[in-house]
């Protein structure tokens, strides 16, 4: 908002020299009021819009947070081997290190539903068999 030059109140409280063959002032008053709304309109959405921006990023830095929190578990997972009665792979695909917070990831979404799935099918087929 650097770029601005008149905030609503500015333009309400401009007053103009008049001049024998000049404009009419209620037209000019009446356009200028409706500057004023649009003025106090733009202002509003902008706000609207920044805190639309800080909700987003806070949330971003949340599922950040929550992406390195679970590689960082599946990093600790021991390695298990293809389970041939079930034909399931349950080996965890790892990185060689945890994944440090501010460290560009490559891993896709894909990637990380399919171990947090192998997580869950090794935690509650363990749980199940007991």
């Amino acid at each position: 908002m650097e770029n601005i030059n008149f905030t609503p109140k500015d333009i309400l409280q401009k007053e103009f020299k008049q001049k024998m063959r000049g404009y009419d002032p209620t037209d000019v008053d009446s356009f200028l009021d409706d500057i004023i709304k649009d003025y106090e309109s733009f202002q509003k959405n902008i706000s609207e819009k920044d805190q639309q921006i800080d909700q987003l990023n806070s949330e971003n830095r949340q599922l950040k947070s929550k992406t390195i929190e679970l590689n960082n578990r599946l990093f600790e997972m021991p390695r298990t081997t293809i389970d041939p009665e079930t034909s399931v792979d349950t080996r965890v695909t790892r990185q060689d290190k945890p994944v440090q917070e501010n460290q560009e990831s490559n891993v896709s979404n894909m990637d990380i539903l399919k171990r947090l799935s192998n997580l869950e099918r090794k935690v509650f087929g363990e749980n199940l068999n007991n």
